[in-house]
């Protein structure tokens, strides 16, 4: 069967003017890649509002990244923090991850590396390459926990059996 994003576009307005927050969820992804659709931020964030507000884990995430970033709307990282959670309580690996690099880096939240620990911690044990990779960099250099350079490998080597050239390196020289 041939891919058409025009057809998935359709299917997913039905879905999505139905109030289906998975339908809403995936027409704000085409607007945001503009695939079958004309590229719009904004109007991939109306729709990952709609079924962010539902509760979608996956409209939540990406529109945290949205805020994240400032695409579409005014760049917040309070809000981005606000959707990452959303969407990291539920259990959404890349919400986790970026999440846990707002705490680390401090930017919408109080700066913690116990908490940013944390949710590199859910990630990676979902197989999340770089939340393993940057889980390793903590155990290396004890931020949020003890240093250790045991588990530190143990992260930067599942990160680099999935290619993540970073781990790879660092596991060189280590």
């Amino acid at each position: 069967m041939s891919q058409s994003y025009e057809k998935a576009v359709y299917w997913y307005t039905k879905g999505a003017e139905q109030g289906v927050a998975a339908a809403q969820s995936n027409l704000g992804y085409c607007y945001y890649n503009g695939q079958g659709v004309p590229q719009s931020y904004e109007k991939a964030v109306y729709w990952y509002t709609k079924g962010a507000e539902q509760g979608n884990a996956k409209a939540q995430y990406y529109l945290g990244y949205c805020y994240d970033k400032g695409q579409g709307v005014p760049q917040s990282y309070e809000k981005a923090v606000y959707w990452y959670t959303k969407a990291a309580e539920q259990g959404y690996a890349a919400a986790q991850y970026n999440l846990g690099n707002c705490y680390y880096t401090g930017q919408g939240v109080l700066q913690s590396y116990y908490k940013a620990k944390f949710w590199y911690t859910k990630a990676a044990e979902q197989g999340d390459a770089d939340a393993q990779f940057n889980l390793g960099a903590c155990y290396y250099n004890g931020q949020g926990v003890a240093k250790s350079l045991f588990e530190a490998k143990r992260w930067f080597k599942k990160a680099a059996e999935q290619g993540y050239q970073d781990a790879i390196d660092l596991l060189r020289r280590i």
